[in-house]
């Protein structure tokens, strides 16, 4: 009489491994994803055409007046920055928010011979049809 055949661990154990594998490659997915993204948002939100938007819409009295303080900026930021050595270009829209009501700044600036010039910066409160102009001094 021949003993029982032993099985081996996968068989005796692939109902629990299996699903805690395919769960533990998505999280693993998810988790790279994630670091990615807040790699990218961290290096945009870093960068000087980023900081300078921010400062200026905190800094406008009409901005304020409609957003109300203190302005968060938040954090899906869609658009690029590229930078060359002394060159580059950002074109970029920044959710901000306030107390009383949220928009989003519109950016586009340009890098030549090591200095950042702004053709565009504007924000846009969230219900209303016009922009505010960041780039000429604001009614006070």
């Amino acid at each position: 009489m021949n003993p029982p055949r032993q099985e081996g661990w996968f068989v005796r154990n692939w109902k629990w491994f299996v699903p805690v594998g395919c769960l533990s490659m998505i999280l693993m997915i998810v988790g790279f994803i994630a670091a990615v993204a807040y790699l990218a948002f961290g290096s945009i939100k870093s960068s000087y055409v980023y900081q300078q938007a921010i400062d200026k819409t905190r800094s406008n009295a009409d901005v304020v007046r409609e957003l109300g303080e203190p302005i968060e900026a938040g954090w899906l930021i869609s658009g690029r920055v590229k930078i060359n050595d002394s060159s580059g270009s950002a074109d970029m829209s920044i959710p901000v928010s306030g107390p009383k009501k949220s928009g989003r700044v519109y950016v586009l600036a340009k890098k030549r011979m090591d200095k950042w010039d702004f053709y565009g910066l504007e924000v846009e409160i969230e219900g209303k049809g016009e922009r505010i102009n960041l780039l000429t001094p604001s009614s006070k």
